[in-house]
């Protein structure tokens, strides 16, 4: 019986073992292939002050895609971290926004406003337990700890802490090898041949329930929560909505509803509020149904961005 002991603490011994060293190897290929996950860049960020961070999911992620970040500070002089990940709301914006804040500051933060991202858990507290994000997100204690108390009190299924702490994910990734670029990075360079059926699949999956009021309410609560992490650094806010291709912008559903009450918000913290959704209209700066290519976000960078970048904070 002490020997059947003795070989199961072995047994167990060596497992353990295996799986620590292929956890650890899992974790180096997270710096090796990293690249879009907000948290690796967070974690390789190599200096503590940057001028500009933004936050949004998809629609901000382009002015990142190739080298279009060193395009931006090499035309502003200025340092911009891009912190936007697919398909997330406020609730994970702010996660990772207090993970910057953690050895970081910005001067600036710049909010790009998703109506879809404001509504559903879909997009905020069920985004944690995507294995996708996971499996790309760097170990870290002080991550394991916040995930931890959102998980107790912000909603969010304690799978995604259990996952995150034991790297389930990221052992079993079958793209471990692969670098950590968002599809739509890919088609950075493609015009897009507007197609109502397209649209339409798209709004459906963006916007999969009707809006309420009380989703609304709430998650501009959290976008609220944001501005007031910023404010206690001293870092200014400029909340704005980029361009999307006409066809898709009237399918939007209650987009005058949103406006109303996001610049209600944002007329109270006395934060700049600029829709730029009806800005560039062409196809030509589109890769897809809603997202800009390289000429749109030229473009846009050009006539708008730029100019926000590089303004002065108005004087209290």
């Amino acid at each position: 019986m002490r020997q059947l002991a003795k070989s199961a603490v072995l047994f167990v011994a060596i497992g353990l073992l295996l799986y620590g060293a292929l956890y650890y190897a899992s974790e180096r290929l997270v710096y090796r292939t990293g690249k879009s996950n907000p948290f690796y860049k967070i974690a390789v960020a190599d200096q503590p002050r940057f001028d500009w961070v933004i936050l949004d999911a998809s629609h901000a992620m382009p002015f990142d895609f190739a080298d279009f970040s060193a395009f931006m500070e090499k035309e502003t002089g200025l340092r911009i971290l891009n912190l936007a990940t697919q398909g997330t709301g406020p609730l994970y914006n702010r996660f990772a926004f207090e993970q910057f804040l953690g050895e970081h500051r910005t001067r600036n933060l710049l909010y790009i406003a998703d109506s879809f991202a404001f509504y559903l858990p879909t997009w905020n507290e069920e985004r944690f337990t995507d294995a996708k994000l996971i499996r790309r997100t760097p170990f870290e204690p002080a991550i394991a700890q916040r995930l931890l108390s959102y998980c107790l009190h912000e909603g969010v299924d304690p799978r995604a802490f259990l996952d995150y702490l034991t790297g389930f994910s990221k052992i079993n990734n079958h793209e471990r090898f692969e670098r950590d670029i968002w599809e739509g990075e890919k088609q950075f360079d493609r015009v897009f041949r507007s197609s109502p059926t397209m649209i339409k699949s798209r709004i459906t999956y963006l916007y999969p329930k009707p809006s309420t009021s009380a989703g609304l309410a709430h998650y501009l609560g959290v976008l609220d929560d944001i501005v007031t992490l910023a404010g206690r650094q001293g870092t200014r806010v400029v909340v704005i909505k980029v361009p999307v291709p006409p066809d898709f912008y009237r399918q939007m559903p209650d987009e005058a509803g949103f406006d109303a009450a996001l610049g209600d918000l944002l007329a109270k913290r006395q934060i700049a509020f600029l829709d730029f959704s009806s800005s560039l209209t062409e196809s030509r700066f589109y890769f897809d149904t809603d997202h800009l290519n390289r000429t749109g976000v030229t473009e846009f960078f050009e006539k708008n961005l730029k100019a926000i970048f590089l303004s002065p904070p108005a004087p209290k």
